[in-house]
This record gives C-alpha cells, sequence and structure tokens, in this order.
C-alpha cells in the first residue's frame, strides 16, 4: 500500500513540474482528458494514506460513500466548464487550485467512496457521466464561437469529439453491463 501512496506521491509532483505542465496544457484535448485525469488518479494512489491516518473522519463523513462521490462529482463537473480551463491557464490561483482540488477533492474521495457504493449508485456515477460528456462534446462541436480563450476552436471541436469519444465508451460498457455477467467469469 504505501508503494501506492509513493507512486501516487511522485506522480503528482511530477505532473505540476513546470515543463510537464506546460506541455500537457498545451493542447486541449490532452489537457482535458489526460492531464486532469492523471491528477485524478495521483489523488486514487494517495487516499489510502489519509484513509490509515484520518480513519475518523472519512467514517464519520463518507460512512455510506455518497458525501465523497458527490464531492468527486462536483470537482469533475467544475473542471469541464470552459471558463475554468481557461482561467487554470491564466491565473496561477486557479492553476494550483486545480493541482489541489483534483487529486484532493476528486481523487481521495473517489477511492474511499466507491467500495463504499452499490451497484446501482456506480450505475448512476456512470450515466451521470454519459450525459455530461455528450452536453458538454455537443457544446464543444457546435458551438459558433471560441469557449476559450487559449485554445484554437479546431482544438475545441477536437476536445468535444474526444468527449463524446468517451461517452460512447461508457455507453459501451453500461450495455455489457446489463447483458454480460461478471460474476460468470470469475
Amino acid at each position: 500500500m504505501m508503494t501506492q501512496v509513493k507512486v501516487g506521491l511522485a506522480m503528482w509532483v511530477f505532473l505540476m513540474l513546470p515543463p510537464v505542465a506546460e506541455l500537457l496544457e498545451s493542447i486541449m484535448i490532452i489537457h482535458m482528458h489526460m492531464q486532469m485525469p492523471l491528477f485524478v488518479i495521483a489523488g486514487f494512489l494517495i487516499a489510502p494514506w489519509f484513509q490509515k491516518k484520518c480513519p475518523a473522519v472519512f467514517s464519520k463523513y463518507n460512512r455510506n460513500g455518497i458525501p465523497g462521490i458527490v464531492l468527486f462529482l462536483i470537482i469533475m463537473l467544475y473542471w469541464m466548464v470552459p471558463r475554468t480551463m481557461d482561467e487554470a491557464l491564466t491565473l496561477s490561483v486557479m492553476e494550483i487550485f486545480k493541482f489541489v482540488s483534483l487529486p484532493f477533492l476528486a481523487g481521495v474521495p473517489l477511492r474511499d467512496s466507491w467500495t463504499k457504493l452499490g451497484k446501482a449508485a456506480k450505475n448512476m456515477v456512470f450515466i451521470f457521466f454519459l450525459v455530461s460528456f455528450a452536453a458538454m462534446g455537443a457544446l464543444y462541436i457546435f458551438s459558433p464561437v471560441q469557449l476559450c480563450n487559449n485554445y484554437l476552436q479546431i482544438e475545441q471541436v477536437t476536445l468535444g469529439w474526444g468527449y463524446i469519444t468517451m461517452g460512447a465508451a461508457i455507453l459501451v460498457y453500461l450495455a455489457q453491463m446489463l447483458f454480460i455477467d461478471p460474476a460468470d467469469y470469475e
């Protein structure tokens, strides 16, 4: 478990290094669909340290996993808004908030909540992302104006198709869960 925490910490520090952050933020779809999820994964890996050091906090405030997953969803939805992504590139305080919020307010609660959630709640999370990705994809593709000042409109359309692709992947996953019982293959 401590190896996982060390990997998460190393990943978090690596992603914040200025040349790495600048490279990942230079292309819109990589900024949104690679850098931001990697910060969440770093927090997911770091979570056992927090769970070990503060077990009372997690057992008291995230007993059934719902508060933690709601916090995760709020943070993820916040960072899908075009203006926040844009401001992370122009305002240092927003970039620092991104570096902190995605691992510690999204990744850590996700790890603590996911095992506590039932199958229906997990499917609701997937449906939330399916709908959000479809909506954001349509917004980025069909918007007649440039939504982010720091990226070209063609990058905006590319990001929109990235959202649609991820939404389609979630749809395929949910469809296969309807027809295939994973217990048959365990």
